[in-house]
């Protein structure tokens, strides 16, 4: 499957981006999907997740509250709202989907296939 992220860019911190991932897949809707980030010097960090469904959704505690997860089978897509964000939100994101159908979602780390990313960079 071929990912690709868009929709980053420079913003102030308090500001807010919203992600888009389009799926190259026919069969989009039977995986879960979901989004890493990784910034500068530090390891890759899974943000959040979403079911094949929609119905279950899972976030790191560092973006609780302010990020959110949602996905359009109809259009192949998933989003990442992001809201309130911080300095330390800087980072590239990922999107992922899952490499196995109808899995039964548990956390917010994907298992599967990665697309390119895109660069997110808030400042203070």
């Amino acid at each position: 499957v071929q990912l690709q992220a868009f929709g980053g860019g420079l913003v102030q911190a308090g500001g807010s981006l919203r992600l888009s991932c389009e799926a190259s897949r026919d069969t989009f809707s039977r995986y879960n999907m979901g989004w890493f980030r990784q910034a500068p010097g530090k390891e890759r960090e899974s943000v959040a997740a979403i079911s094949w469904t929609g119905g279950s959704t899972y976030y790191a505690d560092s973006v609780k509250g302010r990020f959110t997860i949602s996905r359009d089978n109809a259009k192949n897509t998933v989003y990442l709202q992001m809201n309130s964000l911080k300095p330390e939100d800087t980072a590239i994101y990922y999107c992922a989907a899952d490499g196995v159908p109808y899995r039964l979602l548990r956390s917010s780390t994907i298992s599967g296939s990665w697309g390119q990313g895109t660069l997110v960079t808030v400042s203070s």
